[in-house]
């Protein structure tokens, strides 16, 4: 073997040397730890309301073991899942018409972790043994098939946050759950990278979506109180195609339509395919909570099938196998395959991953103002009475004007787009969706 064919300006795998230490700040979750107290301060689903039957269910989120329930009055509760006597695990309690009780030894436990009753014991102690003893439990609010829980400082719990989103006439909204073997911090990184589209749904493996998303387009990103915003502005033919992908801190995803839009066809104001929201589970798992949303302004009803909430969340069917996933990789295999928890060290960002460095700085900002003891930042309710959101797509008719680089132009679109849906925050769903309209059909108009 001639051993000179090989370049010696090549071949730097051995000089090549990586880190292997995570940025912990950012990715550890667990009790105690800097992110996992700033976490903590949000609601956050836990569950899907349709996968809750009559017997308790185990879950883990934010790295505790937790017993989730309803209770025969039809409470739910979210509890330890240890029972304080002597630790045997709830999953195999009995809900009581309040509450529920150990299998072990019989103790009975409110749905805000109360104990009821301790039998067996002298009166005067089972007395005093309710006045020292709690199990520990989270709030629970149910929203149209979600189950979400606070797990922060009782005497910190905000109000439950709505974002106009959760409130669509016309919308059927589908919940769903995907699961991701990996940080929760390489799930969320995807929505503020638009670029990834244009490879890992379009030019990869199979067209997943259509053929517009192959497009890499102009991106621009924006901040906005606790909005990062990432638009990605593709020409397609004789259109202008906007898509908002959108993150408000420090979890809640939107993104545009995954099969209603290709930017061929005219769409004004279009919203999000999801609505969701990236929960660890611990360190090294992640759960996508979410609903899918079907409708005018969604994606199209044909897709609300049982496969539908899969494709829309990651291009990709969850249930295949090795050789298919190699052969048409999804977000899940993008994502698993950096690792259970990837080490930012090692990574090269550039311009298109602005997005990325801009929420890791703000999320770094947050834990930090949290550890000092200050709140942290929340979204606020507008005049309507809901959280204002951006994600979603709009194509306008907009003829190329004849420069073959007009980077520029589609920038300045992008922030005219982003301006008018600021200015109609404070409006309610129908006016705003009329004002908007007006706005765009005078761009559409203005730059023809």
């Amino acid at each position: 073997m001639n051993v000179e064919q090989f370049s010696l300006k090549g071949y730097a795998g051995y000089e090549t040397s990586l880190s292997e230490h995570p940025d912990e700040e950012l990715t550890q979750v667990g009790p105690k730890t800097p992110c996992g107290e700033y976490l903590r301060r949000f609601w956050h689903p836990v569950y899907l309301t349709n996968d809750l039957c009559d017997l308790p269910v185990t879950l883990k989120i934010l790295g505790e073991e937790l017993v989730l329930f309803r209770d025969l009055s039809g409470t739910l509760g979210l509890v330890h899942k240890r029972c304080p006597h002597r630790q045997a695990s709830l999953e195999y309690g009995k809900c009581e018409e309040h509450g529920i009780r150990c299998c072990y030894h019989g103790w009975h436990f409110d749905t805000d972790g109360k104990l009821l009753d301790a039998p067996g014991q002298p009166e005067n102690l089972s007395d005093r043994l309710k006045l020292r003893i709690k199990l520990g439990a989270y709030p629970v609010v149910e929203y149209k098939g979600l189950i979400f829980s606070y797990m922060g400082p009782i005497a910190e719990m905000p109000e439950f946050p709505v974002f106009d989103a959760m409130e669509f006439e016309k919308m059927e909204m589908v919940p769903y759950k995907a699961p991701f073997r990996c940080n929760w911090l390489q799930v969320q990184d995807a929505i503020l990278d638009p670029l990834h589209t244009s490879f890992l749904h379009s030019n990869i493996g199979r067209m997943q979506f259509s053929k517009g998303f192959g497009e890499v387009g102009q991106m621009d990103f924006f901040e906005r109180d606790v909005w990062i915003l990432g638009v990605n502005t593709r020409r397609v033919g004789e259109n202008v195609w906007f898509r908002v992908n959108e993150l408000v801190l420090p979890n809640f995803t939107q993104a545009g339509s995954a099969f209603a839009a290709d930017g061929t066809l005219r769409r004004l104001y279009g919203r999000s395919s999801f609505t969701r929201w990236v929960v660890p589970v611990d360190d090294e798992n992640t759960l996508a909570l979410a609903w899918a949303n079907f409708g005018e302004r969604g994606d199209p009803p044909e897709w609300n099938t049982p496969e539908g909430p899969e494709l829309i969340e990651q291009g990709e069917v969850f249930d295949r196998t090795y050789e298919e996933r190699q052969r048409s990789p999804g977000d899940a295999e993008a994502t698993e395959g950096m690792g259970r928890i990837t080490v930012h060290k090692n990574e090269n960002l550039v311009s298109s991953d602005r997005g990325i460095a801009l929420m890791r700085k703000r999320l770094r900002e947050q834990i930090r103002a949290v550890q000092n003891g200050k709140s942290p930042a929340r979204a606020s309710v507008a005049n309507s009475g809901l959280i204002p959101t951006y994600g979603g797509d709009t194509v306008l008719r907009i003829p190329l004007k004849g420069d073959p680089d007009e980077s520029q132009t589609l920038s300045e679109l992008a922030h005219a787009f982003m301006e008018m849906q600021y200015q109609a925050d404070d409006l309610n769903e129908d006016e705003r969706v009329r004002f908007v309209g007006e706005k765009l059909t005078e761009l559409e108009t203005k730059t023809t």
